[in-house]
Formats: C-alpha cells, structure tokens, sequence
C-alpha cells in the first residue's frame, strides 16, 4: 500500500475506508516512518496489515488522530504531547510505549562549542515550549547558563535562566522543519535541531552538533500515541511489541548510529 505525503489541504485524503484488520499510523518521514517500513512485514505475518501515512509537520498527526483518520502516530515525546493536551482539551490521547530517543543537538556553522558563543549572541530554538528544557540543560551542563534550582527539566522554561554571563538571547520562534534551513542559512550563532530533521536534512546528528543532549534518564522518548482505551488493542499491542523487537532495536543501532537510541526495557 502507498505511503501518503500529507499537507493541511491533504488531511481529507486519508479518511478513506480501510479494512478491520489495517492499522494505520501518522509519522515523520526520518526516523519513524523508516522504523516503521521494517516492522510491516513483522506485523503482516500476524495478519495486520500496516498503513503509513508520513506527515511533514508536528500539528496534522494529533489533529488526524484526534478526528479518527488514523488509529496512531509516532513522532512525538510524552513532554510535548502534555503541552498538546494542555492546549487541546478535546484530544483524549495516551502514550501505549516509548520506542525511542533523539538526542537533540546545538549546531553552529560559526563556533565549535557552547563556551565560544560570543557575547549577546543568539540561539535559534524550535517554537515548543516542551523543547525548552532539554536544551536549557545542554547549555547548563556546559556551563554557560545556570538554571533556576527546584524545577523539573522537562517544565524548564527559559524565564527559569538565573545566570546567563554571555546574555545569550534564546529565540523559540522557528517550526522545527525549518530549522536545519536557519542553520544552513548561518542565520543565528547557534540553532537547535531535532535529530529526525537533521537526518532528513542530511546532517550527522551525533558529529555534526557543538553540543548533544545525554541519552541517559532522558525523558524525551519518542512514543506510540493512541485514543484513549486503544492501547488495549491488539493490533496496538502487537505495532508496540515488534517495534521493541531485537530485530527493530537492531535495526535502529546498525541504521543510525547513535542519532536514535532504542528506549531500555525494563
């Protein structure tokens, strides 16, 4: 079955019949949808038949799940999709498994590591408050800026930056699609970008960065994101099951190398 490319005037395409036994699931084209490819014919042999529909934003695969045009998506942490849920009481959705991490990375085409940002210079962040934490760290644990103590990091926020010696400006204003563009455009003296569009983009999210986010105790895990009471469904269950196969886990650590890690399982 063909892989559908999404825009906003495409979403309708998607609201075709499908069959009991397809399971049809929203993804970012790098890593997931690519994870995904491996885990159909896994999945066909038990007799579900996996559909992937790839969407090129973080907006259309919560609003296609919501409305029922597809039964799961896989791009998004349990962070941003609290903020999702925050600001869209209407969407009832739980996470039915992590599957795995993107450390994020700080790239620069100006300096070769955080401590050499110059004086008043600017960091480009994606615009998602649930970002703002895990980068926050990056520059904390580096030594460039010290945080408000008490907070959990995923609630970080760039108000709780109590010591900033460079008076670095942190801009939290570009779609997280166009932020491998900012970097290559030498738009700002550091931008941040998310490992999946900085593969798409070409770049190596683990030698490339001045800067990248620790996989260890790291709450940003990349999740199966279903209607509430569907993680109780079999052809759910099984899409989790194989993606956290030896055959995925493999798959992902000979494939990407460090840029996605597969979640330890407990």
């Amino acid at each position: 079955m063909l892989k559908t490319i999404l825009t906003a005037t495409a979403i309708s395409t998607i609201a075709m019949a499908a069959s009991a036994d397809t399971l049809r699931i929203g993804a970012s084209p790098v890593p997931h949808a690519e994870i995904l490819e491996q885990a159909k014919p896994i999945l066909a042999e038990q007799g579900i038949d996996l559909e992937i529909i790839i969407f090129q934003d973080y907006i259309l695969p919560n609003t296609a799940l919501a409305g029922g045009d597809i039964d799961a998506n896989y791009f998004q942490h349990v962070p941003y999709l609290t903020s999702v849920l925050a600001e869209n009481p209407d969407f009832d959705f739980v996470n039915a498994g992590d599957v795995h991490i993107e450390p994020i990375g700080i790239y620069s085409r100006r300096f070769e590591s955080l401590q050499d940002l110059p004086e008043g210079g600017r960091v480009i962040l994606r615009d998602s408050v649930a970002e703002e934490g895990r980068i926050l760290s990056i520059f904390q644990r580096e030594g460039v800026v010290g945080l408000r103590e008490g907070v959990a990091p995923v609630d970080i926020r760039i108000s709780d930056i109590v010591e900033n010696p460079k008076n670095l400006t942190f801009l939290p204003d570009i779609e997280a699609a166009l932020l491998p563009q900012v970097y290559f455009n030498d738009e700002a003296d550091a931008v941040t970008i998310n490992a999946n569009y900085a593969l798409g983009a070409g770049l190596d999210p683990v030698a490339d960065p001045i800067a990248v986010e620790s996989a260890t105790d790291n709450p940003y895990a990349n999740i199966i994101t279903v209607r509430a009471g569907d993680e109780t469904r079999r052809d759910i269950q099984a899409l989790v099951e194989v993606l956290h196969s030896d055959a995925i886990r493999t798959f992902i650590n000979e494939n990407y190398k460090g840029a996605v890690i597969p979640v330890e399982l407990q």
